[in-house]
């Protein structure tokens, strides 16, 4: 019988130790290879809230916003179409609008890999957002493309048939959201040939897009009966001012999630998003004050709107003092739009939504190349003024021709099948009772 000595005894303990250490080495290694990104919570966080606030935006704000600009009759009938959008557009996002919007593809389209948004998972993550899940950015997104149809169904309020709004808002998605969320988003402002388009939180696709479809909407169906000679006082101005604050609070998510991360560059951008509206909000107050005698409640609401809309696309790269200049100049050009112009040529958008959103966009987009340069004070983009504003400029022009001439083609081809509007009887009678068979107000 033989023994060990007890050298080798500590020789083989230790090497027993080593290759137990080797192995739960490797072991780590193999679990690390098949976890999921370190995503940063703070970001994650932020983001999630951000997505709440711009549904917020939608339902109830919106809806609360333009519910209380009609008449009673057609109050249920704005609520209808908020909710709708918000749940045909949030599935047409998961069947093909993410996949075309911010998947590599073509010129002017995306590709076709996460159709049902196949292959993306709570564990997959961006190349150019690492930081946050790409579900999450799926959702954020989402909301983007769900509002901003949602704005322009003030343009014909108490007037469009509810097939034909949801056919055509739909369509219009498709065919005009998605081509310049891809451009200006996904490709980094590669848009139509131009580059180095910047556009934040969609100045160019959400509030132009909007704003010049709601133009051409309000034109092709036509005018409420009675318009020019009728006014058309808003049955709930409290309704509208509840809906115009839930709307201040949601853009901070709209314009401050933008930034993808929980930093100092998402705070300024909600100081400076704040201030534009504070800013648009005082100036059209006075404006009405001045010229009509006394400031009114859907004044200073309509203000705060359009400053909003003026610095989504700005609000990344101003201090300040460029929202100070882009509110202040957002109320004066949205106000004559809104006041002049729309009587000057004589076409009856109901809420305003070409004068405060398309205006209040083109203005956004454009001034983003002076006040934020960073040769003025504030300003942090490393560009040339010059280059920047005609890049901008063309941008812009080129989504009007965009969405003017889809938004024209695609009422036409509706109207082929089926009316676009109510009969009179039925305008007489309100949409909500015409359309939906119920009433907001009990007698």
């Amino acid at each position: 019988m033989t023994t060990d000595h007890p050298t080798n005894h500590g020789r083989k303990g230790r090497a027993a130790v080593l290759g137990l250490f080797l192995s739960l080495g490797a072991t780590a290694s193999s679990f690390a290879a098949d976890a999921s990104p370190a995503f940063n919570s703070g970001d994650t966080a932020w983001l999630l809230v951000s997505s709440a606030l711009v549904l917020f935006m939608m339902i109830p704000g919106l809806a609360l916003f333009y519910a209380g600009l009609v008449k009673s009759q057609n109050t249920l009938s704005i609520y209808m179409q908020c909710f709708v959008l918000t749940c045909a557009l949030s599935l047409l996002w998961i069947v093909c609008g993410y996949s075309l919007s911010f998947t590599d593809g073509g010129s002017f389209l995306g590709g076709l890999n996460h159709l049902f948004l196949s292959g993306i998972t709570a564990e997959s993550a961006r190349s150019d957002y690492k930081n946050v899940p790409e579900v999450l950015w799926v959702v954020y997104q989402m909301m983007f493309f769900m509002i901003t149809p949602g704005l322009f169904i003030g343009a014909f309020a108490e007037r469009m048939k509810f097939k034909a709004m949801l056919i055509f808002s739909l369509v219009w998605s498709l065919v005009v959201y998605v081509p310049c969320c891809y451009g200006v988003w996904h490709k980094a402002g590669d848009f139509f040939g131009l580059h180095g388009v910047k556009d934040l939180a969609g100045g160019i696709v959400v509030h132009i897009t909007a704003g010049t479809a709601a133009l051409v909407l309000c034109i092709v169906v036509g005018p409420r009966r009675g318009f020019p000679q009728h006014s058309f006082i808003p049955h709930n101005l409290p309704l509208t001012l509840i809906g115009a604050a839930m709307l201040w609070v949601g853009w901070f998510g709209f314009n401050g999630g933008s930034q993808v991360a929980a930093n100092g560059a998402a705070a300024m951008t909600v100081l400076v998003t704040h201030t534009s509206a504070c800013t648009a909000a005082l100036v059209w107050m006075c404006i009405e004050w001045l010229v009509l005698g006394k400031p009114s409640a859907l004044g200073i609401a309509t203000g705060s709107i359009a400053g909003l809309a003026a610095i989504t696309p700005a609000s990344g790269l101003v201090g300040p003092v460029g929202a100070v200049c882009i509110g202040t100049a957002s109320a004066i050009l949205c106000w004559l739009a809104c006041a002049k112009m729309k009587r000057r040529f004589g076409y009856d958008d109901s809420l305003d939504v070409f004068g405060v959103h398309g205006v209040g966009g083109f203005v956004g987009t454009i001034l983003l190349a002076v006040v934020g340069s960073k040769s003025f004070p504030g300003g942090l983009g490393d560009f040339d003024m010059g280059k920047q504003l005609v890049t901008q400029l063309l941008a812009s022009l080129y989504t009007i021709v965009l969405s003017g001439v889809a938004s024209y083609v695609i009422l036409k081809v509706i109207a082929l099948f089926m009316p676009l509007r109510v009969n009179e009887e039925q305008e007489r009678q309100g949409l909500d009772l015409a359309e939906h068979g119920e009433t907001a107000y009990s007698e």
